[in-house]
């Protein structure tokens, strides 16, 4: 698309001869109006924008050299080349100080006028495509630590309120609400059995591969999304939604549809998912990614795509009992909590045992799901060797009654008691340097992943374990200590904001100054020329 100059001179002739002699189109402009005074252009800027004004400096009503300055008071980017009968240098002094791109005298030479546009043009386009790609680059850095904080928000490890720093900026307002939608690996498919085959590394390559299609999908459809992985095989995306736009069940499931296709076409891998059947806030997603959650876990012969909570008769009291038995079993399994661990599968076996044989019957299939799916968080947590892992798949991967799936339940939850101490010790030393870690690479961009790569965890389970040893999110601690530092150098050095910015992990000086603001209230400039004035009149 072709920029727009304006051609200001009061001689008729001299505005013919640059419409009719400069090759525009070459230099991929238009000649988009013509004024004779200063007066004239200015009303034509403020009706629509140039990319170019050639302009003459003696002119009747208004010269251009007050054209330049009230250009240049209101902000506007156009550039300037200024076209002068008069070889004064206090005319160029004057022109320069207004920030005027070239001077040509005339009798215009229009070579050389052809070439100082295409000059002030192609670094004009270099600056646009500059300002574009940092654009870019922020935008993308403001979604990741989005997608961060989602994270934490998801699994319930942040306060959502309008008090939390975290979300007192724009690109965490309150007051979105996302479509959600969960994808889901099935363990128990056939199809899955290779996975199970797959080295740790295969896996997080498959892992990254499906996130990278389920975003580059989302983007190619202009959809505002984040795309957040939740364990191994399972990620939740959420699709941000116009304030006044109404719940389209036809549309979300039509990019669903779409989602799964691209995964199983680009990855060779079939998903499942299951869609939260309204939006919800950002206070609400917690809760409706664990009714998702839930549903799709209680739910033994999954369809490719399923509306959660449904209105199918099924989710009685019963379902409701074992759902909350099993969540608690599977996170206390994690957190290593053998009491705990103990009493839920003695609450399970009660309840299983009040059960008539119709009931035992619906919840096998419940049962088989409930174990596959604490061999999925076991496996994160390096519970078993590779040994052990193949021979409870191969069990599992066999037909056996109620009392076999509840020796597979004892089996895991014994292993899990029997190296609870060592995993606690493990866990203290693996959060020891995790932290150490960080303090050594506050500097640059670090995420979640590459932490838990470090300490050799999932990323899963090292948030959780990071949540439960430091009292905070992994996001929080790092930006907290990033914002310290901070403001230890902003109130005793004299380094720039860029060069501070760097060292605490922002390449982007911008971006830096937008999360500095969200943590203390103040500009990283009045937050040091606050502390440094401090500074001088406590030694004075």
């Amino acid at each position: 698309m072709n920029g727009k100059v304006l051609l200001v001179d009061d001689e008729p002739h001299i505005t013919r001869n640059l419409e009719k002699v400069i090759p525009w189109e070459m230099l991929g402009l238009t000649v988009g109006g013509t004024a004779k005074n200063g007066m004239e252009a200015l009303e034509l800027l403020e009706s629509e924008s140039f990319d170019l004004v050639l302009c003459d400096i003696r002119m009747p009503v208004m010269d251009g050299l007050e054209l330049v300055r009230h250009i240049r008071e209101k902000g506007t980017e156009s550039d300037i080349i200024m076209l002068s009968g008069y070889q004064d240098f206090a005319y160029t002094r004057a022109a320069i100080q207004y920030g005027v791109k070239d001077y040509v005298l005339k009798p215009i030479p229009y070579d050389e006028l052809t070439g100082v546009i295409a000059r002030v043009m192609a670094n004009q386009r270099q600056k646009k495509k500059q300002l574009n790609e940092e654009k870019q680059k922020i935008g993308r850095m403001i979604d990741l630590a989005s997608e961060k904080v989602l994270y934490d928000i998801l699994m319930d490890y942040t306060e959502v309120t309008s008090g939390n720093w975290l979300f007192s900026g724009e690109e965490q307002e309150l007051d979105k609400k996302y479509a959600l939608i969960v994808f889901d690996l099935d363990v128990s498919s056939e199809r899955t059995k290779d996975w199970r085959e797959w080295s740790d590394k295969e896996r997080k390559l498959w892992n990254f591969a499906v996130c990278n299609v389920l975003r580059e999908k989302l983007q190619q459809n202009g959809l505002h999304h984040a795309v957040i992985q939740i364990r191994d095989g399972e990620w939740c995306v959420l699709i941000e939604s116009e304030p006044s736009q109404a719940y389209d069940m036809k549309q979300i499931s039509g990019w669903t549809e779409l989602l799964l296709s691209a995964v199983k076409n680009h990855v060779k891998l079939s998903l499942y998912a299951g869609i939260y059947r309204e939006y919800a806030d950002i206070t609400a997603l917690s809760q409706a990614y664990k009714l998702v959650q839930q549903g799709m876990q209680l739910t033994p012969l999954q369809e490719a795509i399923t509306v959660y909570p449904n209105d199918l008769a099924g989710s009685s009291r019963e379902d409701q009992a074992f759902w909350d038995t099993s969540e608690k079993l599977i996170g206390a399994v994690k957190r290593g909590d053998t009491v705990v661990v103990d009493d839920e599968l003695k609450h399970l076996t009660t309840q299983l045992q009040l059960m008539n044989e119709t009931s035992l019957g619906r919840f096998k299939p419940m049962l088989h799901f409930f174990v596959l799916n604490l061999m999925r968080e076991t496996k994160e947590m390096g519970i078993f060797s590779r040994e052990q892992e193949d021979l409870l798949w191969l069990k599992l991967d066999r037909r056996f009654g109620i009392k076999d799936l509840l020796s597979v339940i004892l089996q895991v939850t014994k292993a899990v008691a029997d190296k609870s101490t060592d995993k606690k010790k493990q866990s203290e030393r693996s959060m020891a340097e995790a932290k150490s870690f960080l303090g050594r690479n506050l500097y640059r961009d670090l995420s979640v992943e590459e932490a838990a790569t470090h300490v050799g965890l999932s990323t899963s389970y090292f948030s959780l374990l990071f949540k439960q040893t430091y009292n905070e999110t992994f996001i929080e601690y790092v930006t907290r200590q990033r914002m310290e530092k901070a403001k230890s150098l902003l109130a005793d050095t004299m380094k720039s904001i860029a060069q501070i910015a760097k060292e605490v992990g922002y390449a982007e000086r911008r971006y830096f100054t937008k999360v500095f603001m969200k943590y203390t209230g103040e500009n990283p400039t009045d937050y040091r020329n606050k502390h440094q004035g401090d500074s001088v009149q406590a030694e004075s």
